[in-house]
């Protein structure tokens, strides 16, 4: 999710690149890991010290398929699910990962099984989907919009036949990125009805227009670049030379993905690799980098989402020590806005979630003790 190097494109219909043109995920400049300045308070301690994400397994209670129908595609959305045995009701935890070229449900796997491990007063089951066109679901060619993925996620949570359907209404949902900003559209449209939102480093400005901004030149030629990345031959070309090699990714994730570069391991870099080379890979990302999966233009629509949900229902947004700068303003400009109900920051860059599992775990269960387990 972030830019970096030079961006030049012509007026004409031919184009210039310098260096790299970007990386899949939001901004630069990551500032170093200071565990000590942690700023999200929370009842339970943790060991900052082991905190950090580790390469272990973590295995779904189920994994399957769901068939997003959409126009004339029949879509098959990846999803897992996390629950502990108990024979107390469970209430439902939708999970859905950072939009990025390498967004996958992985991301979340380890906060899934923390949060679902814990005992209390609620039993909690999570389920986390890959995005259409991203992770390990279809990735057929579309043209993809910030409209599209919330229809998306407003389909998925009110079919009848989806992996989160619930008689009850009873539906947390934690997104990072740009999930979270989408997820807080729909429900300022009434689309969906959860009972409490998480935001986890959200953003809602792709790579070129967080840098480069949206007047009507730089539009024209982020449709340039974005019809060249899904074009047969050069597309792929280009998305391979720019993107789908483990260089490059673990570069991005060193560099503003992670806060701590010694995090990024080889197992990370080759999963992502992998994904990268998924059939149809390409045409997500395409949409990402120049905009169009933003689910607003401004700041100011952005504040404007959250605040139209206040006094409906818990919001809580976990912002991040080390977000690239422009990034994290973003996420800053958050703090006691109105529409939030709490706002905390733990250490970590653009995957929190992925990269301190344990202290975004912890706040996010707060978050469930607070809002659905009040003391008595």
């Amino acid at each position: 999710m972030a830019f970096s190097a030079t961006f030049s494109i012509s007026s004409s219909s031919s184009f210039t690149l310098s260096r790299k043109i970007y990386r899949p995920f939001l901004s630069q400049n990551v500032h170093s890991l200071k565990p000590t300045s942690l700023k999200a308070s929370s009842s339970t301690s943790v060991d900052y010290s082991t905190a950090a994400v580790v390469e272990k397994q973590s295995t779904p209670s189920k994994t399957g398929n769901w068939q997003w129908k959409f126009k004339e595609n029949s879509i098959n959305i990846y999803y897992e699910k996390h629950e502990r045995e108990s024979p107390d009701p469970s209430k439902n935890i939708l999970m859905i990962p950072t939009i990025s070229d390498v967004s996958t449900v992985e991301e979340w796997r380890l906060v899934a099984q923390d949060i679902v491990q814990r005992v209390g007063k609620v039993n909690w089951r999570a389920t986390i989907v890959d995005w259409p066109g991203l992770g390990y679901s279809d990735r057929p060619k579309m043209d993809y919009n910030a409209d599209v993925m919330e229809k998306f996620v407003v389909d998925l949570i009110n079919a009848p036949d989806s992996p989160v359907s619930s008689s009850e209404s009873d539906l947390v949902i934690f997104g990072g990125g740009h999930a979270a900003t989408l997820t807080v559209r729909a429900a300022k449209k009434n689309l969906v009805k959860p009972t409490a939102i998480a935001a986890v480093a959200p953003t809602w400005a792709g790579p070129l227009p967080i840098v480069f901004g949206r007047d009507s030149s730089m539009e024209t030629r982020y449709g340039l670049l974005r019809g060249t990345l899904r074009a047969p031959g050069v597309g792929w070309m280009m998305y391979n030379m720019l993107v789908s090699n483990e260089k490059a990714i673990q570069s991005q994730y060193k560099s503003h993905v992670y806060a701590n570069p010694d995090n990024v391991t080889p197992g990370i870099v080759e999963s992502r690799y992998a994904l990268t080379k998924r059939k149809g890979a390409r045409y997500v990302p395409a949409a990402f980098l120049t905009g169009l999966l933003d689910p607003v233009n401004s700041r100011e629509e952005f504040l404007q989402l959250f605040a139209d949900l206040e006094g409906k229902l818990p919001l809580l947004v976990v912002s991040t020590e080390g977000s690239p700068r422009r990034s994290k303003a973003e996420m800053e400009a958050l703090k006691g806005a109105k529409g939030v109900t709490k706002f905390v920051e733990v250490p970590g860059a653009l995957l929190p979630q992925e990269e301190y599992p344990a202290m975004v775990a912890q706040e996010l269960y707060q978050f469930l003790q607070q809002t659905f387990e009040p003391s008595d």
